[in-house]
């Protein structure tokens, strides 16, 4: 049986970053972590609230077991076998973590596809992946029509016989670094490519999961994201964490975020633990959204800034703690209230278990910026880009995967500066977008904005500043005056937008990161008109 208790317990910092060691047993399977080891121990215990359908329903793990190797029989009647890519197209709700259960438990690769994927997205990753089988629902069954290599697999009408129900599955045996999940990374450089992760990636992200939420799993625990379980965000700092340490997870279905329909699902569920992707959170300020009862929020994938947190005290009455971390290596830094302050602009501090460093071009550690990277051996790092050896190699230097960050260690705080190749070179200075991002985002004018270089030959490149405004705000030049010289009084005379323009909307990632390349390109198209 795998140990189901919490990886960390309250004590200062230093003593668990010290202490810590990794105790992974050789031959380990997720689908024990999340579900069979609570289903033999406390098989009435709710694992899911599900808020997906007409009202609450609480889904036992002795259920979701049930739900698990219903599923696992159906697949191997398919003939997917050890090895197998499966996928799953499903939106938050139990069939969901089913699905991932249930292929683990055969010993297969589960491959989380999002709703909001377009045919040739959907395509890309299936193809690359290989996957004959994807384990859908209606909807997705037809959005899978097109491709005639693929079966969808819709648990709801699967034959249920007597035998079956009652027969509890035998999940294989694995190794932890037995391949168990291919998640695709969001594409933002490139095409997306698949980060394959071993059944150890689930332990490797528990200790940054509890810490981002001051010690998740105390008494009245209930967690939730609007994160769709699609993301590496929603599917392993949330769903499956909370299923490994009992706490209860909530399913709800948001199609669109609403801060209406947040506020209703945190009071229907009794959620006490959110994690909430800087979007959402950027919403509910924009709203001035006061929710109550909350024991933690916590947020990662862009840094927030002091005037997003200071924010947060206000409508959570709590610190946000933010986290870092990657499709390829996540949860390896963390802030935590319950440990330490936080540091205004800093990312946290490394997660116990996870060595993080800034190393200079030859792979040394440096004290002053460089490119934020992780030594191997953190639990949570990806075996490999599946099919991909150049881009795996290439993602390394020396024992160091390259985050493709740029950033500062201070105090043992991680400060983000800047993707790599979203650094602004402008008269000899660096100059890292999120800082200036985050300062337009305290003008009342501004609801989101993205900060690129643009060249300029005088300078190398400008700060070039793409603005949104919000509702009652008229774009003029006197506008972009007042917010040019609210940059300058607040950050330094040579990082303020020489240049802002002002857009309906920004190009986003599904998972709503500014996708800055496409600014950058729009800037340089500029520079010839």
């Amino acid at each position: 049986m795998s140990d189901m208790r919490p990886m960390l317990r309250p004590a200062p910092y230093e003593v668990l970053r010290d202490e810590f060691r990794w105790d992974i047993p050789a031959r380990l399977n997720m689908a024990a972590q999340v579900c069979d080891d609570w289903a033999e121990a406390a098989p009435e215990r709710v694992a899911i609230i599900d808020l997906s359908g007409d009202g609450p329903r609480e889904v036992s793990y002795g259920a979701l077991r049930r739900m698990a190797d219903l599923l696992a029989h159906a697949l191997l009647a398919r003939g997917v076998m050890q090895g197998d890519r499966v996928g799953v197209l499903r939106s938050q709700g139990a069939w969901c973590a089913a699905a991932h259960i249930a292929i683990w438990k055969i010993g297969a690769i589960s491959i989380p596809l999002f709703k909001l994927f377009k045919h040739d997205a959907l395509s890309s990753r299936v193809r690359d992946a290989g996957a004959r089988v994807v384990v859908t629902d209606t909807e997705g069954a037809g959005m899978l029509a097109g491709f005639a290599e693929v079966e969808p697999l819709i648990p709801e009408r699967e034959p249920l016989s007597e035998a079956q129900f009652e027969t509890v599955f035998e999940t294989v045996e694995t190794e932890v670094e037995t391949p168990a999940v291919l998640i695709y990374t969001s594409g933002t450089t490139g095409s997306p490519k698949g980060a394959l992760h071993g059944h150890r990636v689930l332990t490797g992200h528990l200790p940054g999961v509890e810490m981002s939420h001051d010690f998740l799993g105390q008494p009245g625990d209930c967690l939730w994201t609007p994160a769709d379980w699609a993301w590496i965000g929603g599917l392993f700092d949330v769903l499956m964490p909370g299923l490994a340490i009992g706490v209860p997870v909530v399913a709800a279905r948001m199609s669109k975020f609403s801060v209406a329909e947040c506020v209703r699902i945190v009071s229907e569920g009794s959620v006490k633990n959110v994690f909430f992707p800087p979007t959402a959170l950027r919403m509910l300020k924009a709203e001035d959204a006061r929710i109550g009862g909350l024991r933690s929020v916590a947020s990662g994938g862009e840094p927030l800034g002091g005037e997003m947190l200071d924010w947060g005290r206000r409508a959570f009455g709590l610190t946000i703690n933010e986290f870092y971390g990657q499709t390829e290596c996540n949860m390896v830094g963390s802030s935590c209230g319950a440990l330490f302050d936080p540091r205004a602009g800093a990312l946290g501090r490394a997660v116990p278990g996870h060595e993080v460093a800034v190393i200079d071009r030859e792979g040394a550690v440096t004290t002053g910026e460089g490119d934020i990277a992780i030594r191997r051996g953190s639990a949570s790092m990806m075996l490999e880009y599946y099919g991909k050896p150049r881009e795996t190699a290439e993602k390394f230097r020396g024992d160091w995967l390259l985050t493709g960050d740029r950033g500062v260690i201070e105090d043992g705080f991680i400060r983000f500066v800047g993707r790599e190749d979203d650094v602004i070179n402008s008269a000899g200075y660096r100059i890292g977008p999120a800082e200036i991002e985050d300062c337009l985002l305290t003008h009342d004018a501004v609801a989101t904005v993205g900060v690129v270089g643009k060249p300029d030959t005088l300078r190398t490149e400008i700060v070039k500043a793409y603005v949104v405004l919000r509702a009652g705000w008229e774009a003029s030049p006197p506008l972009a005056e007042t917010l040019q010289a609210h940059v300058k009084e607040r950050l330094a005379s040579y990082s303020y937008p020489r240049e802002i323009d002002f857009l309906d909307v920004l190009p986003m990632t599904v998972t709503g990161k500014v996708i800055r390349k496409d600014l950058k390109a729009r800037a340089a198209a500029e520079v010839g008109q």
